[in-house]
């Protein structure tokens, strides 16, 4: 094994010990989000549906699991039994970086397992928005993906000693990717945020998926910065869009970006909301898997359950019998979301 794989594989392991040790998520700005009780709803119960259509399969809610890990022996084991889940809640799941498999069959083995679990559902592969179409096409034919996630992670590579400098002609190589993929291409942020402005660059670009990954939910620098105790990053743990934001932004850059709203949801109500607020998914990550982690798989499926029923006592209580009658119900902004988003919007 050399050396880069070797950094590679500790990182892994150390990203998921770091990640437990750090319980102090910021504020994902959804306690600014007011939906008003409806009395009267005209639902019942047993006509609420939360079944949704996504990369033309049906699925049974708007949620995924998103990317989070793989390569190693311990993480690998951690997507065997998020597939589980995915498979049990007939939910879509993404891989965690790729790019340790490129030349390491044992670390491959780690996110083919995911397809082997999930072999009829929606796997989505994932590495870095600067690598290549021919490394693309590695990614998704390793788990016979349905679609690619180009992850954004500058913040995350400039705490890292080992991580990228050179961040020239992303965009350029967005869009090539996004015009010779036969799957559809994501384009997800890391736990900072997409803005109005990068949304649109984006969609110049041909991209029309986008995960906003929203700040509020796990923090990179707070993890990078335990590993590499000699190199102060503190400056830039405040850095990032509040994930409400990052959604009203991105949704005001186009109405036709399919959006994928995630960072630090862990609610029913947090996900009811982004939903009213035209977010067309949501993704969980760091709460699943911190459940996973403490508890068990057992754990896990209970709260993924208790998840999903909210979510349907929540959309009888607002009146929508499914997921686009969401994108009609009324939403108040208060505090300091409100205050954010009409100042940067103000006469737009």
């Amino acid at each position: 094994m050399d050396n880069l794989e070797n950094i590679r594989e500790k990182r892994k392991d150390e990203h998921i010990s770091f990640f437990l040790s750090d319980n102090a998520p910021g504020s994902n700005a959804f306690e600014d989000v007011v939906l008003q009780n409806n009395s009267l709803p005209d639902v019942d119960s047993n006509d609420v549906s939360t079944e949704y259509v996504f990369l033309n399969k049906y699925i049974d809610s708007p949620l995924m699991i998103n990317a989070m890990t793989g390569g190693t022996e311990y993480t690998g084991e951690i997507n065997r039994k998020l597939a589980r889940l995915a498979v049990k809640f007939n939910i879509p799941i993404a891989v965690g970086s790729q790019t340790i498999a490129f030349e390491s069959p044992k670390a491959a083995d780690t996110f083919k397992k995911v397809r082997e679990i999930n072999r009829d559902g929606i796997v989505i592969a994932n590495l870095s928005a600067n690598l290549s179409i021919d490394e693309a096409y590695k990614a998704i034919d390793m788990i016979e993906a349905d679609a690619v996630q180009l992850h954004l992670n500058v913040v995350q590579e400039m705490c890292m000693t080992e991580g990228d400098r050179n961040f020239r002609g992303a965009l350029d190589n967005i869009k090539e990717i996004v015009a010779l993929s036969e799957v559809p291409v994501i384009i997800k942020e890391t736990g900072f945020g997409m803005s109005f402005e990068t949304a649109g660059k984006l969609y110049a670009a041909g991209v029309r998926y986008v995960d906003i990954s929203g700040s509020g939910g796990t923090n990179f620098v707070n993890i990078e910065s335990s590993r590499d105790t000699e190199r102060d990053c503190s400056f830039m743990k405040n850095l990032g869009i509040p994930t409400a934001l990052s959604l009203l932004e991105c949704r005001k850059a186009n109405s036709d970006l399919f959006l994928i709203c995630s960072g630090g949801i862990s609610k029913p109500e947090e996900i009811i909301k982004a939903l009213c607020m035209d977010a067309d998914m949501v993704a969980l990550g760091g709460a699943i898997l911190r459940i996973l982690l403490e508890k068990g798989y057992d754990a896990a499926e209970k709260h993924m359950e208790d998840l999903i029923y909210g979510i349907k006592v929540l959309m009888l209580l607002l009146g929508a019998k499914d997921i686009t009658e969401l994108k009609n119900v009324p939403y108040l902004l208060k505090g300091q979301l409100r205050e954010l988003y009409s100042y940067k919007f103000a006469g737009k």
